[in-house]
């Protein structure tokens, strides 16, 4: 048996705290007020839990939820204009929105290191390496090209000595072998790549620590998880003095994106309902 409060919901109630909770109110929210309203009094705790509660300051939120709306794996306009909206009155400067938005377009060069690698193994296995492209020979060592190059140096990854530098510094997050195969096949790409990484960048951006929370946001959310790529941006948010609680938020708050799903669906019963 129900409870008597789930029995008659205070239906203004609820949609006072959902605005307090979430920050908006859209028409979706108005078709489960009407046909589910303890679906947006539940929701409106869950979605709003991670944000209440953690470490992080309203501003750092709001700019993790604009990478998460941006992100090419989303795209959600709507979520997008509020987010942003919030952020800059919770103080976010437009250089930091944008340097966010810089985070958004390097996303999907994850991908692209962690192909590279297998097709450098394929080579590998295939002889291919034997007719002149050495690249596959490359050692297995740290999987991540700032840990190997003290060991591996130049001659080995195959690169030019200032090109190693440079992405030792970032750190890159490809494997030796990737990188070694990238630089013999198509040498041009490494500099215009580390230029982009490097100087694509506002100038007074996001704070270090920031944008790598933000990145865990991006690798950890379901709409774009690799867990190969948040292991490493939670590596470097360690490495840049961010606290386990703090990681643990930005995690958090991309689960109740989903909800676009369920704001989709809501829309369209709405519209078949007339």
């Amino acid at each position: 048996m129900k409870s008597p409060d789930n029995d008659s919901p205070d239906r203004q109630a609820i949609k006072a705290r959902f605005i307090a909770e979430r920050g908006y109110w859209r028409p979706w929210a108005e078709v489960m007020l009407d046909v589910n309203p303890h679906f947006l009094a539940r929701y409106a705790s869950y979605a709003g839990h991670p944000a209440r509660t953690g470490p992080l300051s309203p501003k750092q939120v709001e700019l993790i939820y604009v990478g998460l709306d941006a992100s090419a794996t989303h795209l959600f306009a709507a979520g997008l204009r509020t987010h942003m909206e919030k952020a800059l009155q919770a103080g976010a400067r437009a250089a930091e929105i944008l340097d966010v938005l810089h985070l958004v377009a390097t996303q999907g060069l994850d991908s692209v290191y962690q192909a590279i690698e297998v097709l450098a193994e394929e080579i590998a296995g295939s002889g291919l390496a034997a007719a002149g492209d050495d690249s596959g020979a490359t050692p297995d060592t740290n999987p991540d090209v700032a840990g190997a190059t003290g060991a591996a140096g130049a001659a080995v990854i195959g690169v030019p000595a200032d090109l190693l530098e440079r992405i030792g510094r970032l750190p890159l997050p490809a494997s030796p072998r990737a990188v070694a195969l990238l630089a013999r096949i198509d040498p041009g790409f490494l500099p215009v790549l580390l230029d982009f990484l490097e100087h694509g960048r506002p100038d007074d951006g996001l704070a270090p620590a920031d944008a790598r929370l933000v990145e865990v946001a991006l690798f950890a959310c379901f709409t774009g998880f690799d867990r190969q790529a948040v292991r490493h941006r939670i590596r470097a948010a360690v490495a840049a003095g961010c606290a386990p609680a703090a990681i643990l938020q930005a995690i958090q708050l991309g689960a109740h994106l989903s909800v676009h799903g369920t704001a989709l669906g809501a829309d369209i019963l709405s519209d078949l309902r007339g």
